[in-house]
C-alpha cells in the first residue's frame, strides 16, 4: 500500500521541480533575435542614430570550489602547475552577475566564456567574454569583453568590442574591482562598472 503512495509523492515532486525548471529556463531564455531584414534596416538608418551611453554596475561571482562551480578549467600547459602565475590555464566561465555583492542578490545576467593565465612574469589574465542580461530591460542582449586583465591591481579597465540588440556595435570600458577573494579555493566576487557607447 505504501509504494504506490510513494510513487505518486516522487511523480509530484519530479513534476514541480521540472516546473520550476521550465520557469528558470523561461526567466533566462534570451530574447530572440531579429531577421536579417530588420538589421539591414537598423543599419540603414545608422547615420542618423545617435550615440547613447550606458552605465551599468554589478558583481561578478567567480566559484572554482564546492558542488556547484560556475569556473571550471578546461586546460593547461604542462609547466602551470609550477607557474607562480599559474601560466597556461583556462577556465570556461558561467558566473552569475548579481546587482549586489552577496550571493543571493537578484541576478542581473550571467558572464559566459573563458579566461586564460597569459603572463608568465606576472599574473595577467586573458578575458574573452559575453556579458548576458537577464534583467528585463536588457534580457537577451550582451556586451563583449576581451583584453587584458591584470587581477592582482585594485583597478582593471578591459574593452568592450561590441554587443548585441540595444548594444548593437557597442563600444567602452569594463573597470573591474576585487570584492572578495578567497586565497585557498580561487573563489572570487568582483564588482564591475560598465560604460558602453551605443545605438
Amino acid at each position: 500500500m505504501a509504494k504506490p503512495a510513494l510513487t505518486a509523492m516522487v511523480v509530484v515532486v519530479v513534476a514541480a521541480a521540472a516546473l520550476a525548471l521550465v520557469a528558470t529556463a523561461a526567466t533566462l531564455a534570451p530574447t530572440e533575435a531579429d531577421d536579417p531584414e530588420k538589421v539591414d534596416k537598423w543599419f540603414t538608418t545608422l547615420s542618423h542614430a545617435e550615440r547613447k551611453t550606458t552605465r551599468l554596475h554589478f558583481y561578478f561571482h567567480d566559484t572554482l570550489s564546492g558542488k556547484s562551480p560556475t569556473a571550471v578549467r578546461v586546460a593547461e600547459a604542462p609547466m602551470t602547475e609550477k607557474s607562480p602565475t599559474l601560466f597556461g590555464l583556462v577556465n570556461i566561465i558561467d558566473d552569475p552577475l548579481t546587482k549586489g555583492p552577496e550571493p543571493e542578490s537578484p541576478l542581473v545576467g550571467r558572464a559566459q566564456g573563458f579566461y586564460a593565465s597569459a603572463g608568465l612574469e606576472s599574473l595577467g589574465l586573458h578575458m574573452n567574454i559575453n556579458l548576458v542580461f537577464t534583467s528585463p530591460e536588457y534580457n537577451g542582449r550582451t556586451l563583449s569583453i576581451m583584453g587584458h586583465n591584470p587581477a592582482l591591481e585594485t583597478y582593471r579597465e578591459m574593452p568592450i568590442v561590441g554587443g548585441t540588440g540595444v548594444f548593437r556595435l557597442a563600444s567602452g570600458i569594463a573597470t573591474a574591482k576585487t570584492y572578495f577573494f578567497n586565497l585557498t579555493t580561487g573563489d572570487a566576487v568582483v564588482e564591475y562598472k560598465v560604460i558602453a557607447m551605443h545605438y
